[in-house]
């Protein structure tokens, strides 16, 4: 209960009050991300099916789908990105890129990042809800759940924190890599269970599309660590970003 109540306290807008906060429960939270983005992915899609019901047409339904992830987390991941997005894109020593990072504006890199990958998921999604409404809701619902499986993985013990407070420092080299294994392992699964709905294509399919995401996060997530020197709550909201892009790109191609 402790990693339940400490992945949707930190992940979520629900009201899960965080009892403990400690390394043993981050670790328990963070083997619990990938439930909490389910919950968030049937938010999404159940609200993008309701607005395919009331006749809206699919690109109305993708804007909404992509919303809802980002009212539910009060644009968390978001902010992360484009923070981080700004901190890669300065030519600055890791110390000032962090501090850059830690303002509350947002630079032209966020900027530019922030519009396309939002774009790139309202254009994923309506090639989806335009193969049919199944297809829309279970990708956002791999895609959400894919994407905090990225942070169970950006988590993961040999994987430092960039300073010595905050998110990044309570979650960071917490969970081991057998325990990660085998959430992949339980998300890939499910994964397939989903595209079985269609075919077994399909199964293949989502299975490679959770593959993708995961490579891309794990790009970005090598790329922060050698930068910043470690990770960040920001670099969390960047590689979940990354992660749910790259799950709805790679289901609408093929």
């Amino acid at each position: 209960m402790d990693g339940l109540r400490f992945a949707f306290g930190t992940l979520t807008v629900f009201p899960a009050r965080i009892t403990r906060w400690d390394r043993d429960a981050a670790r328990a939270g963070m083997l619990c991300a990938p439930l909490a983005g389910l919950v968030i992915g049937f938010f999404a899609a159940g609200l993008g099916v309701a607005f395919l019901a009331l006749g809206s047409g699919p690109l109305l339904a993708a804007v909404v789908t992509t919303g809802v992830p980002a009212a539910l987390t009060r644009g968390l991941h978001l902010d992360g990105l484009a923070d981080t997005a700004d901190g890669l894109g300065s030519a600055k020593p890791a110390e000032d890129a962090l501090r850059i990072m830690k303002q509350s504006d947002v630079g032209p890199f966020g900027v530019i990042v922030l519009l396309l990958v939002l774009l790139a998921q309202v254009a994923a999604l309506f090639e989806l809800y335009g193969e049919s409404w199944a297809h829309g809701a279970v990708g956002a619902a791999l895609a959400a759940t894919v994407a905090r499986l990225a942070l169970t993985h950006a988590s993961r013990h040999g994987v430092p924190p960039a300073r010595p407070e905050g998110l990044g420092a309570i979650v960071a080299s917490t969970v081991p890599v057998r325990s990660a294994t085998l959430a992949t392992a339980a998300v890939l699964v499910l994964c397939a269970a989903s595209g079985l709905l269609f075919s077994p294509y399909d199964a293949l399919h989502h299975v490679l599309a959770a593959g993708a995401a995961l490579g891309a996060a794990a790009l970005l997530l090598r790329r922060c660590v050698r930068r910043f020197g470690g990770v960040t709550g920001d670099v969390f909201g960047a590689v979940e970003e990354t992660a749910a892009t790259a799950a709805l790109v790679a289901l609408a191609l093929g």
